[in-house]
């Protein structure tokens, strides 16, 4: 749903045909399903594929024509049937089935071989008329039928600690921490996505499943039959709504960012030290008010602030370091700056109340496509020209700091802010996408931003999770929130290592070793995740400033950044699986075991892509305070440990030791402060990388290949030129590593394709991992077998 045209009832110049069918009711066949009118509602079926299927209903004598601001699909029915059983009409593809009941436009949905997915509940569409700036439209509510023990996932992204979405609420609203993405994922391998804009209510309980939303002009929905599958349900939502291009490889190394970086020489400052270190380190991220402090230059995108004197050299010296830089950008925009004035002179700005909280700052219309065009040319005249690497999207939702019920009727281009305002960060994030793409192509479109709505995947956007607080039940609920934004279709995900928020906690910051060892171990957490930045305000977060070398705090983390460079190969390779094959990185357990219970609902570990099982630490184990204001050291006399569930259906082996572990079984970890508990899948091929201090730093390096036996497995390895589009194209090379157990033998296929730059040749160490060898984060030295692969065939048998 979005903006529709109401128009008089139906027009046979639309050449549809009208069939008899079951209680002398009547439908339409249309191109790709059909329409068939009740007493009160008009039903419209169509199938976009034979996977995917659209509901629109809206009171008989409307017609719209909804236009959806998130689907980019168009329609491939394929070849359908139409029948009629027990009383229903039947509209069925190769795999799935639509039945609807003639008399009261009640829609249920099978598989092609008639199991139950869901259905509509009797007479569940309401349609409640109102006025909208004027305008007739409906408050819309659609209920549907859940059967007694479905597991529900997705929505987005919320803060309630909760995977499992039966039997609970969710406004879905956007706003800092919450991000609203109408996405509804079922265990049972089929989803629904709600496609509404307004604030929307999703409820389950006795009554059934229920979407309200608050402005409609129709109930628009679409059934996603992912096949049985979780990743399928993925496969389908992107198909739907876009597919995630691939970000510039160096985006997967370390960020360091904080609240916020005060001049130029500081900020350059911070990747020298690291450098100096021997720390690595790939992203330095510049906040806000490089424009200046006053407030009604806010947002100016120009370097006004006079200790930044020189940002074509920030970012020059930046890049000489071998690193890679993004800056704040905000949709807000202060009365003084070129860019307020151009767009208050065409009435391209909101009415509300917004940070920073001054009436002198004002929010633009991103549903303007002339206002995202205006938006750009600042972005690109003062930033993109100088060479910046990629966007910090802040407060996308975006931010209402004192919301009054009359903010949405501020007027946008799509109708009032009320009908339109969760689909924000979606068109604000798309100007900037297709701008980028039609300036350059050299270098990949990559946007840290807020807030998200369906669809956002295709704009590059990597969503963080807003300004947590610094606090153990807090980072808990990270896990949860990310697991269900991954659910909902989006692979791309982090959070602020340490959490924004530290001083109502930890008012003596990073010199209390309190926060120190919840920093320490929401990193080791980041570290597996799609995006490993440190942020916040407050207190600094450098790695240095947790103590030298040689301190748990510093040593801790440096062997977790350690591991994320080691992880290079693995995780490249993943992020190409996001892009080519709907792939999904950090995945709930059910995905991969969906005929383990124990599972549904565990929200507390997760696998980062197919072959790593991850067990956060999500509480204080190793610094008590009786007084938050009087630190205390840490007590390291006695190891702690954490409880793990280990799937059942196969054996793990534990990433540390090479100790092998059965499935089914919950075992308790040592958990030393500078160890999270990480077990990989027995089958498992794993590339790793070197040691090296920014991606790229060591490209003839040898990789290790780790294979962890127990059963077959296989991994396919991705190299491209790393920060263009050319892999669009075709340039780019993969190369399978297949693993048979019962041979004891690891093939290396052909090389597939090419790429300007390409090596020809590379060194394999092949580890068979046990408790001796192909352990830990360090680089194996006596590995079983060593090769020279030179995009041939080979066997290694081991």
């Amino acid at each position: 749903m979005t903006t529709s045209t109401l128009r008089p009832l139906f027009s046979a110049a639309l050449g549809l045909l009208l069939v008899p069918a079951a209680h002398a009711q009547q439908y339409q066949k249309t191109a790709t399903g059909l329409q068939l009118s009740t007493d009160s509602l008009t039903v419209q079926v169509q199938f976009y594929s034979p996977d995917i299927v659209r509901v629109v209903k809206f009171p008989k004598g409307k017609e719209i024509e909804p236009k959806s601001l998130a689907v980019v699909q168009t329609p491939a029915p394929g070849k359908l049937k139409y029948a009629s059983k027990n009383g229903l009409i039947s509209l069925s593809s190769p795999s799935t089935e639509v039945r609807i009941d003639p008399k009261t436009g009640q829609v249920y949905f099978l598989t092609a071989k008639n199991q139950p997915l869901i259905s509509e509940k009797a007479n569940g569409s309401r349609f409640t008329a109102k006025q909208d700036l004027g305008t007739a439209t409906y408050r819309v509510r659609q209920l549907f039928q859940l059967a007694p023990n479905e597991a529900v996932y997705g929505l987005g992204q919320h803060q309630d600690g909760h995977l499992n979405y039966r039997g609970q609420k969710v406004l879905l609203k956007q706003r800092n921490l919450e991000i609203a993405v109408p996405v509804l994922h079922s265990g049972k391998g089929y989803g629904l996505f709600w496609d509404n804009y307004s604030t929307t209510q999703f409820t389950d309980s006795e009554q059934g499943a229920m979407f309200d939303s608050e402005v409609g002009d129709c109930a628009d929905y679409y059934l996603l039959n992912g096949n049985g599958t979780a990743d399928g349900v993925v496969a389908q939502y992107r198909s739907l709504t876009g597919q995630a291009p691939l970000f510039p490889r160096w985006t997967l190394g370390f960020w360091q960012s904080k609240e916020r970086y005060r001049s130029q020489d500081e900020t350059v400052g911070v990747v020298k030290k690291y450098r100096a270190l021997s720390v690595p380190l790939d992203g330095i991220v510049q906040d806000w008010q490089y424009w200046g402090e006053n407030n009604d230059y806010w947002n100016s995108t120009e370097f006004g602030n006079p200790r930044f004197p020189n940002p074509q050299g920030m970012v020059d010296e930046v890049h000489a370091l071998h690193a890679h830089q993004i800056i704040s950008v905000w949709p807000s925009f202060g009365k003084k700056t070129k860019i307020y004035q151009e767009l208050a002179a065409k009435d391209m700005l909101f009415d509300f109340i917004t940070w920073p909280k001054t009436p002198h700052v004002k929010v633009y219309d991103a549903f303007d496509p002339e206002a995202r065009d205006i938006y750009w040319s600042y972005l690109n005249k003062n930033i993109f020209r100088l060479g910046m690497d990629g966007w910090w999207l802040d407060a996308t939702e975006p931010d209402q700091l004192q919301p009054f019920d009359t903010d949405d009727d501020n007027e946008t281009a799509l109708g009032s802010f009320r009908r339109v305002r969760n689909a924000y960060p979606l068109v604000s994030t798309t100007g900037v996408y297709q701008h980028q793409r039609a300036a350059s192509e050299a270098k990949r479109v990559f946007i840290l931003t807020r807030s998200a709505f369906a669809g956002q995947q295709r704009n590059a956007t990597m969503v963080w999770s807003g300004d947590v607080n610094s606090r153990w039940d807090v980072l808990a609920k990270q896990i949860p929130a990310a697991l269900n934004l991954s659910l909902a279709g989006f692979p791309y995900w982090n959070s602020d290592i340490g959490g924004f928020f530290p001083s109502g906690d930890y008012p003596k910051g990073v010199q209390d070793p309190a926060f120190q060892e919840l920093f320490t171990r929401w990193q080791q957490f980041a570290a597996l995740t799609p995006m490993m930045r440190a942020h916040g305000e407050y207190t600094p977060r450098e790695i240095y400033q947790f103590g030298e070398k040689g301190s748990w705090a510093f040593d801790a983390q440096k062997k977790f950044i350690d591991l994320r460079y080691r992880l290079q190969p693995y995780l490249y390779a993943n992020a190409w699986g996001v892009t080519s094959r709907a792939g999904t990185l950090m995945r709930a357990l059910l995905m991969d075991f969906p005929t383990d219970p124990k599972v549904t609902d565990l929200s507390s570990e997760y696998m980062f892509g197919p072959a790593l099982l991850v067990r956060p630490v999500t509480e204080a184990q190793y610094v008590k305070r009786p007084d938050r204001n009087q630190p205390i050291p840490p007590d390291f006399s006695q190891t702690k440990s954490t409880e793990v569930y280990l799937p059942a259906g196969t054996s793990w082996v534990d990433f540390w030791t090479g100790k092998r572990h059965r499935g089914g079984q919950t075992v308790q970890r040592a958990t030393p402060i500078d160890l999270m508990p990480l077990y990989v899948r027995a089958g498992a091929v794993l590339p790793l990388g070197p040691l090296q201090q920014y991606t790229g730093e060591k490209p003839d390096a040898p990789l290790e290949i780790r294979v962890y036996p127990g059963a077959d497995g296989e991994f396919t390895l991705y190299e491209d030129e790393n920060d263009n589009y050319n892999y669009e194209k075709g340039a780019y090379a993969t190369t399978r590593l297949r693993w048979n157990d019962k041979a004891r033998q690891l093939t290396v296929e052909n090389r597939a394709g090419s790429f300007p730059g390409m090596q020809q040749e590379r060194t394999f160490r092949v580890v068979l991992v046990d408790e001796q060898h192909g352990t830990g984060v360090g680089e194996g030295t006596e590995p079983a077998k060593e090769v020279r692969y030179v995009g041939k065939k080979l066997t290694v048998k081991l």
